[in-house]
């Protein structure tokens, strides 16, 4: 399993979780002393390169480096993201928010999707949120760049099937969990632990699951929010 953005949060508690079962975990981010510091502790089970989504030509060739290191892969988890934060002007942070969250989960997934193809299986794993559901005043660009991701994997589960390609596409919808990227943020409900989250999470990757909401009462929300006209949406 190699894990995209591993450096905190539900990629960090993943990594952990996948190698106390028994994986052999692959790891990037842009922080490589907190990947060192994960290595020291999960051992040689867990392998590692520097990554930053955004230069591509480089992450492309970081990937297929960790890939020929474990001698394979069988499934990847596309975690790595940003969310709204505070910038010189909301222009540039919007920017830097679609790099990361769509520009670079694209290049990855295509990556993914080739060697995968090539290789006759596997299982790609994206991690999109319950915010890609509805337009959001307060993170306009990342709730847009969440959905994007849940419809471009729908669109490549959806080519699967049609051409008998043995690729599972598992896409991960967590609601608000314990993180750096939630931490202060002001009206969450139903905050998860993340361990706990991440341990539903990996449950339902082993059973090659098509949608993971995480925790599984977010499925409850997603239905709701389905339902909601848009009018109502549109004044919340």
């Amino acid at each position: 399993m190699i894990i995209i953005g591993a450096t905190s949060g539900i990629g960090e508690s993943l990594a952990r979780q996948a190698v106390a079962k028994g994986y052999q975990v692959g790891g990037t981010g842009r922080r490589i002393e907190r990947l060192e510091l994960l290595q020291q502790e999960l051992g040689d089970q867990f392998y590692f390169r520097r990554m930053d989504v955004v230069k591509k030509t480089e992450a492309t060739s970081q990937l297929h480096s960790l890939i020929e290191e474990m001698g394979g892969m069988d499934i990847i988890v596309l975690n790595a993201g940003i969310s709204n934060y505070p910038a010189a002007s909301i222009t540039s942070m919007e920017l830097e928010i679609i790099d990361v969250n769509i520009s670079g989960f694209v290049q990855l997934f295509g990556e993914a999707f080739q060697y995968f193809r090539d290789r006759g299986n596997g299982h790609i794993v994206g991690v999109s949120s319950i915010a890609g559901l509805f337009g959001s005043s307060r993170a306009a660009p990342y709730s847009a760049s969440k959905a994007f991701i849940s419809t471009y994997m729908q669109a490549y589960r959806q080519r699967c099937n049609s051409a008998n390609y043995n690729i599972t596409i598992t896409d991960v919808k967590p609601g608000f969990v314990e993180s750096e990227m939630t931490e202060g943020k002001r009206g969450m409900f139903w905050v998860a632990d993340t361990d706990k989250a991440v341990k539903q999470m990996l449950t339902d990757i082993e059973k090659k699951k098509s949608y993971s909401y995480v925790t599984r009462r977010w499925r409850l929300i997603a239905w709701l929010i389905k339902l909601t006209p848009n009018w109502i949406i549109d004044r919340i």
